[in-house]
């Protein structure tokens, strides 16, 4: 063979140290003349040491300085059973900084650099040496660098602390660095020393162990929408069922208490808030990416503090609900239209029959056809009062007073009413009755030139003006509250007199999404229509901090993983747009394996090392890999990549080590398989 005089120094190497690996490694006889090589001995041996050298050529050619160890690799690669190009293999570049490249240095290594190209989740099972996390790494910074995806979050489990890491001396990141130490060794070999600490500050990459990597979290005392309205997120169970995105219910498949946690509430520009820990993550949506069709964004609450402002728009829009929230239907004593007119217009005070108060008619009349045993009976241009029917002897009871009293609302006077819990916690159209029947009543449309109509209420009464806004947010549409103070305002006037007001007025700016009709009244529905409702918004307005609290974190059944905290608002618990690697998996558990693979979000990818053979978890506990291995082998788009003793990359003598723990431990398994397989009695089973 006549090898090319410029690549012959890098073929034979320093001090001929790869043509000695050939000899080692070869059966033929091997013999070097100026660039002249010669083959001799059983032809299958000659033609195999003739294509390695030719191969060896071609991965010189290609610039790359050839070792014994990647002449071994070689070797092995040609005389193993699959077909294969060590060329082709030792020349696939992922990533180069500063000269140096990593490339995948096996065929099996080959094979698991393309499977995480090809796969969503790739699992990454072989011994230690084998490149398993450190390849992972370099297809991670790459990803980045190409903006293939926006973030890398690498973790792995911290069991030797038990994952509490409390009795430890020191911080969180002292208590928490042995543990990471070899993920953060691998980001320094592949990226400047000084740019890591800055895209770690910005959360582009997060380095955390497992128990930390998944507190997205808020405080116990938090309240999320449940099927029966609003509970603490801390008295939540696995089973549980929590309000989703689409106004439905979803499981709770997982409660994870995080411990104390800096906690900040994050505000909209509509009023709401809530709380949540700095890592808590969030679904935006950005006016450039509105623009350009993009989806949403899932950033953390830490990311937006003092980026919540392009030029004067508010820069994060939050979703709202697709769809109002189902609650289940319930049986209620009165009409749930009426009851919104009698609570925005009716006196309710019981001294005597109940009336009510209007200048259309329309309404007395609904009231009439919808309370079965009244009358209504008109006593001036604006007045009218509910009276029962007469029987035997004197009028009968009053079917409305008596409606009234079991809902607690008989003797409510305009600064204390409120609409009933029956009421809130019903099915969509009962609440939307409601809302008609009050904005028919005591609210209305509000026009401005060249704008889109809003919705205006106006209540003497909070807990009235709290309530109507729990039923405009459960059905998917916003509210602006400002209050009007009794005290120094000017007087109204009542039939040409003075009256002085003696109570604060809420007053609800009102906007409902397309296909809620918010009225009934034919005047007020021509002047809505006339110009549209537009659209509810809901956009981040400020992020303050609140001191430390005892947060948890739920993981829920939803496909865009999203739940309804306070206020309605939407907040969630994925990965969306990240490269995620989870090193060490041997030693997490089933739970948290499962808890960390609903994790994945859209346009993610997840690789998922470890070794099965070095479980290190306490009490004998089942590890969450083995448990993965088993469940989800033959699902599409995942993939398990098996590295051997033969693909360590370290010093020779790892590969040996890992051949004879491997081979000493194979009596143990055999009897462990014949033990499974007998009775209680040592007896083989039938």
């Amino acid at each position: 063979m006549t090898v090319p005089p410029d690549l012959v120094m890098g073929l034979l190497g320093s001090s001929d140290e790869n043509l000695r690996a050939l000899e080692r490694l070869l059966a033929a006889d091997i013999h070097v003349r100026g660039n002249a090589v010669s083959l001799a001995g059983e032809p299958a041996d000659v033609a195999l040491a003739e294509r390695v050298i030719s191969e060896l050529v071609e991965v010189v050619g290609s610039g790359q300085r050839l070792t014994p160890d990647a002449v071994a690799h070689s070797v092995a690669m040609l005389t193993g059973a699959a077909e294969a190009s060590p060329a082709e293999v030792l020349t696939l570049d992922i990533l180069s900084r500063r000269g140096k490249t990593i490339r995948p240095k096996t065929l099996n290594q080959k094979h698991y650099v393309d499977a995480i190209d090809n796969h969503t989740i790739v699992f990454g099972i072989g011994p230690a040496g084998t490149g398993k996390t450190y390849l992972a790494m370099a297809k991670a910074v790459s990803a980045l660098q190409t903006k293939q995806v926006s973030r890398i979050i690498l973790t792995r489990p911290a069991v030797e602390a038990g994952e509490r890491l409390g009795f430890l001396p020191g911080t969180l990141s002292e208590k928490i660095d042995p543990y990471l130490r070899p993920l953060y060794d691998a980001l320094h070999d592949m990226m400047d020393p000084e740019l890591i600490p800055k895209l770690m500050g910005a959360g582009v990459i997060e380095v955390a162990p497992l128990a930390y990597m998944r507190g997205r979290a808020q405080p116990l005392s938090t309240r999320v929408l449940t099927p029966r309205g609003f509970r603490a997120i801390g008295d939540l169970k696995v089973g549980d069922a929590v309000i989703g995105s689409d106004g439905r219910p979803t499981e709770v498949l997982g409660i994870y208490l995080q411990g104390f946690k800096e906690i900040y509430r994050v505000h909209t520009q509509d009023g709401a808030s809530t709380l949540a820990s700095g890592d808590h993550l969030w679904a935006v949506q950005t006016r450039h990416g509105k623009r350009r069709g993009k989806p949403m964004r899932v950033l953390e609450t830490k990311e937006m503090i003092g980026n919540l402002r392009a030029a004067h728009y508010h820069r994060y829009e939050l979703p709202l609900l697709s769809a109002p929230v189902a609650f289940e239907s319930e049986p209620v004593p009165i009409d749930p239209y009426a009851l919104g007119l009698l609570i925005g217009d009716g006196c309710l005070s019981l001294r005597t029959s109940p009336s009510f108060a209007t200048t259309d008619p329309e309404l007395a009349d609904a009231l009439q056809q919808l309370i079965p045993g009244i009358i209504v009976r008109r006593k001036s241009d604006v007045d009218y009062v509910l009276v029962g029917p007469k029987g035997r002897g004197g009028r009968s009871k009053n079917p409305l007073t008596e409606g009234l009293r079991r809902l607690s609302l008989a003797g409510t006077k305009s600064d204390d009413k409120f609409v009933p819990f029956e009421y809130l916690a019903n099915a969509p159209e009962v609440r939307l009755a409601v809302l008609q029947g009050l904005l028919d009543s005591d609210g209305g449309p509000v026009t401005q030139d060249n704008r889109t109509c809003r919705i205006q209420f106006g209540t003497a009464s909070l807990q009235l003006a709290e309530d109507v806004t729990f039923l405009v947010r459960s059905l998917g549409g916003v509210v602006y509250r400002r209050t009007r103070k009794a005290l120094g305002r000017k007087p109204g006037l009542a039939r040409g007199r003075e009256v002085h007001h003696i109570a604060d007025e809420h007053i609800l700016d009102i906007r409902l999404p397309e296909g809620i009709v918010p009225f009934r009244l034919p005047r007020k529905i021509a002047k809505y229509d006339a110009t549209g409702g537009g659209r509810p918004m809901r956009f981040i307005d400020r992020i303050e901090p609140v001191g430390t609290e005892e947060a948890v974190c739920i993981r829920v059944a939803a496909a865009d993983s999203l739940y309804v905290t306070e206020d309605f608002l939407l907040t969630h618990n994925t990965l969306n747009d990240a490269f995620i690697i989870l090193d060490e998996a041997q030693n997490t558990t089933a739970e948290q394996m499962k808890m960390f693979l609903t994790r994945l979000g859209f346009g993610s990818k997840i690789v998922v090392t470890g070794d099965i053979t070095q479980v290190d978890l306490p009490g004998g506990a089942a590890s969450g890999l083995r448990a993965a291995m088993r469940i989800l082998d033959g699902i599409d788009d995942i993939h398990f990549a098996e590295l051997t003793s033969a693909d360590v990359v370290r010093h020779r003598l790892v590969s040996e080590i890992v051949d004879a723990y491997a081979r000493s431990e194979e009596p143990t398994l055999m009897n462990r398989a014949q033990r499974r397989a007998s009775g209680p009695t040592g007896r083989p089973r039938r």
